[in-house]
Parts: C-alpha cells; structure tokens; sequence
C-alpha cells in the first residue's frame, strides 16, 4: 500500500480532494503540521497562485492521515520525514496551482451558490441528511480556522473540478474495441505450483551463525529505561451526566468510528465520560508532578522497561527518548490515569552475542534460505519443464473469476494479473509463498461480451485519463514555473 501511494503520488493530485473532503473524512483528526519560517505567511508561489503555510498543513495532514492507516497508526514524525510527506503535499498543491492558474487564463469560475452546494453535500457536516451549521461551525473551532479559508479552499477545488472536466474526451470506438482485444486475450496453461515443502531444508548452526556474523549490528539488546512513576488515577472523579452530554456536544467532532462517521451520545458515552474525568483530573496531576519535582512526594511504582514498552504511551516514549537521566515529564495521559515519570537510569543498547540472538537469526536465515531454494528448484523445474507432469488449465483470461488448483482465488487473482503484464511465453511466478512455474501451450481471443461494453469503456477513460494528467502536468511546469520562499518543499 505505501509503495503504491508513494509510486502514484504525482497523478493523484487533483482526483482526491485532499485539502477538505478527505481531511474531514478522517473524522476531524489532527495528523501534525509541518513548520517552516516565511514569507507574510506564504511558502511558494506557482505563476500567479500563493501557495500559503496554512494550507501545506491541511494537505500534510490529509496525506499523513492516509500513510497513517496503511500503517495501522504506527507512522511518526521521523517516519513521515523519511517518507518525504511534506515534499509529497507541496508536490500536489503545486500542481493544483498550476491547474488554478490554467482555469484563471480560461476564465473559468465557480459561483457562491455551488460553493454552498457543494458544502452542504459534506457528510461530516450533516445530521439526518441535512446539513447542520453547528457541526460545521464545531470543525472550523476545532481546526482554528475561519469559514472564509475553509470555503475558499472548497472554492479551488471546485474550479480544479470544472476544469479538468472541460478538457477530458470520452473513450472513442477504436480505443474501446482496441482495449476490448487485449482484455479478452484467453491463455491456456502447462504450470507447476511449488511450495517451500517441496525443498527440503535444516537450519544448519554454523550457516546461521555465518549469517549472524555479516549482519550481528542488527541483533542488539533494546535500549532499557529505569523509571519512576507517579499515577495520578481519574476514575474518583466526580461527573453528571448533564456534564457528559454537555462535554460531548461540545467536542462530538472527536468521536468516529473506524470509518470516520461521528458516533452518537450513547456510542460515545463511556469515551466521553473518560475523556471528562481526565480533563476534571488535569489539575490534581500537575500538583502531583510540581511536588515530585520538588521531592515532597515519592514515586507510586519504579520499573525498568525497554523503549516502547506498552506499558506507557508512544506519546510518553517519544517524548522519553529526546531527555536524560534525571529528567521529569510533565503528566501524560495512560488509559485513565495521568503518569508523571522520571528517568532514573538509561542502558544502552549493545549487540547481542549468537546465543542471545539465535532464535531470533535463526527464524530469520530459515525464511531467506528457503526462499532462495525454492527459487532455485524453480528454475530448474523451467529448464526441464515437462508437460506431462504439469497440470493444464482451461482456457483463462484476466477478467474471469478463476481458481488455479491448488492456488487459492486471491492467489489465482495474483498469479494471473503478472502472467497477463508478462511478455513471456514460460517463465516463474512468485505467489504468495508459493513459486508457478509455467508456459503457455495455447492462446485465443474471446468475443466481447455485451455486458462488459460498459467496462471496457471505463478502463479506456481511465488509461486516457493518466495519458492526459502526465501529458498536462509535462505543459504546465513549463508554462508556470515555482518559486520557494523556504528550504526542504522539493528534492
């Protein structure tokens, strides 16, 4: 998923609405911004069209918002830096720019009225289907931002729209029977599945310690933390549920399911009762940690954890990593409790010996030497490749439901999506766990099906369509050159 989004990145930018729709998908969720010093607010300019800071992290936001979740929440700011997100989010209002000043030279506009329209379609924005001014009024609070920047950015993307839509041409007759041919190309198949089982394989000791030698700085012992800790507990808190619902109403934004859609007071409740004792609690913790600090009071528990640990939060660990022995943060929330910690002592990492990482290097050279010998066994198995010891398929072409005994169909689905961008006629298929070798024995090409037509047409305008963005985005940089006011926005 991160390989896709990084390889398609530069052709996605004006077909998600990643400034406001896809941001306020996300549940109102604030992913970071990304900080630089400029000019009168501004970060670049692209022909005409300030680019501002405000509107970068909208954009960063959005995008981290997405890797975040294809990491299952486990993206951070070095993470992010690594993945050059705010270069990503620069690229892609850069070329909106671009677009926006190609719709100024074109006179194209958008009116208040479908500016409204369109806001008031926003499903984040709405209650029963109808839009509600409150919702809308709660999301500008929560992001400090005025309706007039938010409208405004809505009123761009709009005009992005309208101007993309006047210049794309439907899929043409030739181009349909054209792809239509190459869709309904048919293979009949010779092939051999072969698994891991069929090579046999032990873990031979000095293998793996030979293994271990050439990557040992890789094995090391994790870095050990000696803490102290004061809780400062929130369930004792006293609260109503006047206070709860009046709490909820107030932050509702907040509450999302996995889907982004806002939950309801009753969905929400025991979150929201959390969240309210916490806040009731705040307090009574930052006196807890003024008097640590000051050494009246003494830690509720002392442990030694290594980094990471769940015990605390990535928040607290995060925060942990960039202090010295002796330090103390200020209360953090764990669960339902604030934890004001002090760092006692820290032990650094060092590398471990081959008895401390055998298991582990172990586990590790099992799964490349195997793979390395069933790629190996396969390319044996193409050089004598005998037909009669293979199984033969039907025909089969991309666009069927096919199941390659003994793949299953999500393996059959793969195994078929490579053989059909390949040009060769045998050859090796890695599957999964599994390797196919195949060849094929026979080739035919299969008539439209009516029903199909309407399929067809949409993958021509879709190949259209990237045909086009690339082609635009090459005309553009030309025609609307960048400027930067400050470092670090492009490679």
């Amino acid at each position: 998923m991160i390989s896709w989004m990084q390889k398609h990145n530069k052709y996605l930018v004006w077909t998600i609405w990643i400034a406001t729709i896809a941001f306020i998908g996300a549940g109102f969720v604030g992913w970071g911004s990304y900080s630089f010093g400029s000019k009168a607010g501004n970060i670049a300019k692209v022909g005409n069209i300030e680019i501002s800071q405000n509107k970068l992290n909208l954009v960063y936001s959005s995008i981290y918002n997405q890797y975040n979740q294809a990491m299952q929440g486990k993206l951070d700011d070095k993470k992010a830096k690594e993945l050059g997100i705010v270069k990503q989010a620069f690229a892609r209002l850069a070329t909106q720019a671009k677009i926006l000043n190609l719709a100024q030279e074109l006179g194209i506009i958008v009116s208040d009225k479908e500016v409204v329209d369109r806001l008031q379609t926003i499903p984040s924005f709405q209650k029963d289907g109808v839009f509600n001014k409150e919702l809308y009024e709660a999301y500008l609070k929560s992001q400090r931002m005025k309706a007039k920047t938010f409208e405004s950015t809505l009123r761009e993307e709009l005009t992005i729209q309208k101007t993309l839509a006047l210049l794309m041409v439907d899929a043409l007759p030739f181009e349909i029977e054209a792809i239509s041919a190459a869709m309904n190309i048919s293979d009949k198949l010779a092939y051999n599945v072969l698994t891991e089982d069929d090579v046999p394989f032990t873990a031979e000791e000095a293998k793996v310690k030979d293994f271990w030698e050439m990557q040992k700085e890789n094995y090391k012992t994790p870095q050990m933390y000696e803490l102290s800790i004061v809780w400062t507990d929130s369930k004792d808190a006293n609260v109503t549920e006047e206070e709860i619902k009046a709490y909820y109403d107030a932050n509702s934004f907040n509450y999302t399911n996995a889907e982004g859609k806002q939950l309801t007071f009753e969905e929400a409740k025991s979150q929201a009762t959390n969240d309210l004792k916490l806040k009731k609690t705040k307090k009574s913790a930052q006196k807890a940690y003024i008097a640590f600090k000051k050494g009246t009071l003494t830690q509720n528990e002392k442990v030694t954890l290594p980094v990471g640990d769940l015990k605390l939060t990535k928040e607290i660990w995060d925060a942990l990593q960039s202090k010295n022995v002796g330090d103390i943060l200020k209360p953090k929330t764990v669960a339902d409790m604030y934890a004001t910690v002090k760092i006692e002592n820290i032990t650094l990492p060092k590398v471990k010996t081959f008895e401390q990482a055998k298991e582990e290097v172990t586990k590790l050279y099992t799964i490349q030497a195997k793979k390395e010998a069933l790629f190996t066994l396969a390319q044996e198995k193409l050089k004598t490749f005998d037909q009669s010891d293979a199984i033969i398929s039907d025909f089969v072409k991309l666009e069927q439901n096919v199941n390659l005994k003994p793949l299953n169909n999500q393996e059959s689905l793969q195994f078929l999506q490579k053989l059909f961008t390949s040009t060769k006629e045998k050859g090796i298929i890695s599957v999964m766990d599994k390797v196919v070798v195949y060849k094929i024995l026979e080739q035919k090409l299969v008539p439209t099906d009516a029903n199909e037509t309407e399929s067809v047409k949409q993958t021509v305008n879709k190949l259209k369509q990237n045909t086009f963005e690339s082609n635009l985005i090459k005309m553009l940089d030309a025609k609307y050159p960048t400027e930067t006011y400050v470092g670090g926005l492009t490679n």
